[in-house]
């Protein structure tokens, strides 16, 4: 049974995992955390989290298990080589990563089965700051009971927490969330080279179009830095686009769908990373188009 203040544990400490965790250790949460590299976890510990040394360590202690990790293949050995063997029956799992829904799929019933706990995919929208500021938007799959349980102990996080379906349906949603996000990334990335070579002042171009039809949050906040050359700090990743792009299409095979705009994206990002910007932050993709970025 979860009390109304559960004891919360956080997995992931990175860009985003980092203000999140920061945000519910200043709601009230008593929080432990654990990270692959333990060198990022003093910032949190000195704000109040009690540190684990081992995955076992941290799901034995808490209620409510929070996932934060960059892809399928870290989520599943935090699962298998932890959380699945030390977990328990009305334990949860609120996993915030964007992984493959059918891997999620497969991940919540061998947790039930194994050892009775629940599951949520609760991916999220709104880059580092919406984690910062608590208004992300987060799309959501479980059950009723657990989804409550994720609204609440969320709460300091998002803006709006909506409810899609059954298990692996909020991780079906980011992956659409993302095709719009990718394919707007690199429109405005050609749209600003295009610019720039005619003449025009691109740093104006966001201000220009704002409240018009093609205004966008990655207008915004891309299209400046990408007028002004300026990609650091890096906020997001190209590579966490592709791996979602990537899940798109997979899907889209599986399904039957034909996805060329989003297919053509995936490629265009995959070009980008493999000159060497996997790591770094989308708005370099104005680089593909401009030599004045180059």
């Amino acid at each position: 049974m979860i009390s109304n203040k559960p004891v919360l544990g956080f997995i992931g400490i990175g860009l985003m995992g980092k203000p999140m965790t920061l945000r519910l250790l200043n709601a009230g949460f008593k929080m432990y955390v654990w990270n692959r590299s333990p060198e990022k976890l003093q910032s949190v510990t000195e704000a109040g989290a009690i540190a684990c040394a081992s995955v076992a360590e941290l799901v034995k202690a808490v209620d409510v298990i929070i996932l934060c990790l960059a892809d399928t293949e870290a989520v599943e050995v935090v699962v298998n080589n932890g959380i699945a063997n030390y977990g328990s029956s009305g334990k949860l799992v609120i996993d915030l990563s964007s992984i493959h829904p059918e891997t999620t799929r497969q991940l919540a019933a061998y947790l039930q089965r194994q050892c009775g706990m629940g599951w949520v995919d609760a991916p999220v929208s709104g880059g580092v700051a919406g984690a910062e500021q608590g208004n992300l938007a987060i799309m959501a799959g479980g059950s009723d009971h657990d989804i409550e349980i994720a609204r609440q102990v969320l709460m300091p996080l998002y803006r709006q927490l909506t409810h899609m379906g059954e298990v692996g349906s909020g991780q079906v949603t980011k992956i659409c969330n993302q095709m719009i996000v990718s394919c707007n990334v690199l429109v405005i990335a050609e749209m600003m080279a295009l610019a720039e070579k005619s003449g025009v002042d691109a740093a104006k171009i966001p201000a220009a179009l704002a409240g018009g039809f093609a205004d966008s949050k990655p207008l915004q906040i891309v299209g400046a830095e990408m007028a002004a050359g300026t990609f650091e700090p890096v906020k997001w990743r190209v590579k966490t686009l592709l791996k979602d792009l990537n899940m798109a299409v997979d899907i889209s095979k599986q399904q039957g769908n034909a996805i060329p705009m989003s297919g053509l994206a995936a490629q265009l990002l995959q070009l980008h990373g493999s000159s060497g910007y996997l790591e770094q932050d989308p708005a370099t993709l104005i680089k593909l188009y401009s030599k004045t970025h180059a």
